[in-house]
């Protein structure tokens, strides 16, 4: 006898479905309009998530997340800056993908980019690729394998930037803080931890001049 597929079975795969089409037409549409985009798809993903995920309505970032979150972020930080050398030597194009990144900070005045990164995108990707997906394969799978295949997912999602070194460090990124997530870290803390690093790493000290 076949198992009766739930609400919850549909609303995985089509969240992921979803996500994939946000980000592969935020990438590809006109570069002028890349923050309007990215600012839509992350509304559209973390609300959905909260629709979805009712515990995350509830989240709240205390002093301990703030703590946590910080210091997790300088972490990433670190590992980025050692990366971004290492992409440097090892990838011919990697030096011109990275300074394509960073390009973007000057399509939108640098305050207005910092508040859409800390509050809109930075939540956003958290509450979805976290909150939501990790958490849905973690149902199935468990906690570690469904962090495994949470963040395979979350690099997945930027092959449509066409950038290797971006799809690259999304995959770092993500298995950085799925291994938090499911670490037990509370959705607070990553929080503060993905906006921090954010904000950090792409306006106010680029790894790229690091070197």
């Amino acid at each position: 006898m076949s198992r009766r597929r739930g609400p919850g079975d549909v609303l995985l795969p089509a969240g992921l479905a979803a996500a994939y089409a946000g980000f592969a037409l935020t990438f590809r549409g006109p570069r002028r309009a890349f923050w309007d985009r990215m600012t839509v798809t992350g509304l559209a993903l973390g609300g959905l998530a909260l629709a979805a995920e009712p515990e995350l309505r509830h989240a709240r970032i205390r002093g301990r997340d703030l703590a946590a979150g910080l210091g997790s972020a300088a972490g990433l930080y670190a590992v980025f800056l050692a990366g971004d050398r290492v992409v440097r030597r090892l990838l011919p194009g990697g030096g011109r993908e990275i300074g394509d990144l960073y390009a973007l900070q000057d399509l939108r005045p640098r305050g207005e980019l910092a508040a859409r990164l800390a509050l809109v995108i930075g939540p956003a990707e958290e509450l979805f690729w976290r909150g939501f997906v990790n958490r849905r394969l973690g149902r199935r799978v468990g906690g570690w394998p469904g962090a495994a295949l949470g963040s395979l997912a979350y690099g997945g999602a930027h092959v449509a930037t066409g950038n290797l070194t971006l799809f690259g460090a999304a995959g770092v990124a993500g298995a950085y803080w799925s291994a938090l997530a499911a670490a037990g870290m509370p959705m607070g803390a990553l929080i503060v931890s993905h906006a921090a690093w954010d904000v950090w790493t792409f306006l106010v000290l680029p790894t790229s001049r690091q070197r």
